[in-house]
């Protein structure tokens, strides 16, 4: 490990240390620092990652690690691009459904990927999982306006978790973990990787409605090569209101403004969703209607 220049990069959530650097040949690089407890999950993320790369879908090629000290240093090619957050709103709305068939038929891909580990039995890990979230938004000394249709709805539909299956996720698949580079994606960052039902994977889909509601269409119908089918979209409600629940009390140590950024999506999940009255989002535009 030889690097020879280093420039910070400050976005994202997580607490590691992030730089584009170049080596000593001159060749550019994504360098993430870590703590050493987040060794054994950052191979599990670099080796998710290198089967995508290997598989040839459009992810950055690992390039190496190396522990030093108390410190985990893991780097990848740098890949020039611009954040698809920013930069959706500036394709046609055509392009946009363009660029969420290409992110939904890469998830697809990704979930092909042989799994040779077993995992314990989706429905206990998650039903825990979404209790526990229950009730830390209930002992949250902020709620959401309606917050109790999400509670009631997700307590109601736990039954939906039986017998799906268990893969490799990304973790964390939205626009804002996404780059276009000459009008094509490339999916970064598999830092939050975990294995789990595939579906959970568009829980993460209300960031990229807000955004581009044809951009969340086309990622559904890449993924499924047409609309989706009928028993998905229960699930994808049950995993959203989840998600919604557990994102304030998440939020109270960032602040006001991140408070106020899940009060805003919660109450459009809500609006989607009728209050929780409807399965399928108002957002969704179905292939026929795009085409």
């Amino acid at each position: 490990m030889d690097f020879t220049r280093l420039e910070e990069i400050h976005s994202g959530w997580s607490g590691d240390q992030k730089y584009h650097a170049w080596d000593a040949s001159g060749r550019e690089v994504f360098l993430r620092v870590c703590p050493i407890e987040k060794e054994t999950h950052l191979h599990q993320a670099r080796d998710l990652q290198q089967r995508a790369w290997e598989a040839g879908l459009p992810v950055c090629q690992p390039l190496g690690s190396q522990r030093q000290g108390s410190q985990v240093y893991i780097w990848e090619s740098w890949c020039n691009g611009e954040n698809a957050r920013q930069a959706l709103p500036h394709f046609s709305l055509k392009e946009q459904h363009r660029l969420g068939l290409e992110a939904g038929k890469a998830l697809a891909k990704l979930h092909q990927l042989p799994t040779l580990e077993s995992f314990p039995p989706w429905e206990q890990v998650c039903q825990a999982n979404m209790r526990r979230k229950v009730r830390g938004y209930l002992a949250c000394p902020i709620h959401y306006e309606k917050g109790d249709l999400l509670t009631a709805f997700v307590e109601s539909h736990l039954d939906l978790l039986k017998g799906r299956a268990t893969r490799w996720l990304h973790g964390d698949y939205h626009d804002g973990n996404m780059l276009v580079a000459d009008g094509h994606l490339i999916i970064i960052d598999f830092d939050r990787c975990n294995p789990g039902d595939p579906w959970k994977e568009f829980s993460r889909l209300p960031w990229c409605a807000q955004i581009s509601p044809l951009f969340a269409s086309g990622m559904l119908q890449g993924y499924f090569n047409g609309d989706p089918p009928e028993d998905f979209w229960q699930l994808l409600a049950l995993y959203i209101a989840s998600n919604c629940l557990s994102a304030l009390p998440w939020a109270l140590p960032f602040g006001e403004g991140e408070i106020a950024t899940m009060k805003q999506q919660a109450a459009e999940v809500l609006d989607w969703y009728d209050g929780m009255r409807r399965i399928i989002p108002s957002w969704y535009q179905a292939w026929q209607e795009v085409l």
